[in-house]
């Protein structure tokens, strides 16, 4: 029977410690210069590259965006439009509240529901479900999307994407803000 309290304790302590490894908090980057506020840095116009990478880390995709963004007061647009390394192009128009305290939302056209994120110190962290078409298909997949402010024009993005709990592949983006 104490065996069995060990083995159980040490299973119990295994997987907390695992746990606590899973990733970083929004709370790490909290008093990290320089602080992003949201609506100052996606204010105007801003240019963005990027890389799908699928599940083994092989670049899949890659884009380019022109966001055109504007805000009035707690509500903000990012009018976004992507081209794609074979063509394509597509149009994503989110809309923004500033909640208070750092916290956001966010609706667009292809997001299922309503995305949140929260900004600390220089980094946002934003969740949503986005439909996303795959060769006549649409598939349910959610976002886990980090943002880091590196200064007044660059910030980097890196969004996980999966289904199920099952990683499908991750995004890296470059932001930058043309000058005003």
């Amino acid at each position: 029977m104490q065996r069995r309290l060990l083995l159980l304790g040490a299973g119990v302590t295994g997987v907390a410690a695992l746990t606590g490894c899973a990733g970083p908090s929004l709370d790490d980057f909290a008093g990290q210069k320089p602080e992003l506020d949201l609506r100052k840095y996606f204010n105007g116009t801003l240019d963005a590259y990027g890389v799908f990478l699928d599940r083994s880390g092989k670049v899949a995709r890659r884009f380019t965006v022109v966001m055109r963004c504007t805000w009035e007061g707690e509500e903000g647009v990012l009018d976004e439009d992507f081209v794609y390394s074979d063509g394509t192009t597509e149009k994503r128009v989110w809309r923004l509240t500033h909640l208070g305290n750092g916290r956001y939302s966010g609706t667009a056209g292809d997001v299922i529901g309503t995305a949140m994120g929260e900004t600390r110190g220089n980094t946002f962290r934003w969740g949503y479900t986005l439909s996303l078409p795959v060769d006549g298909k649409v598939y349910e997949v959610q976002f886990d999307d980090w943002m880091y402010l590196m200064d007044d024009r660059v910030m980097l993005n890196k969004a996980v994407m999966s289904k199920f709990g099952i990683r499908l592949g991750e995004v890296m983006l470059s932001f930058v803000k043309r000058p005003a």
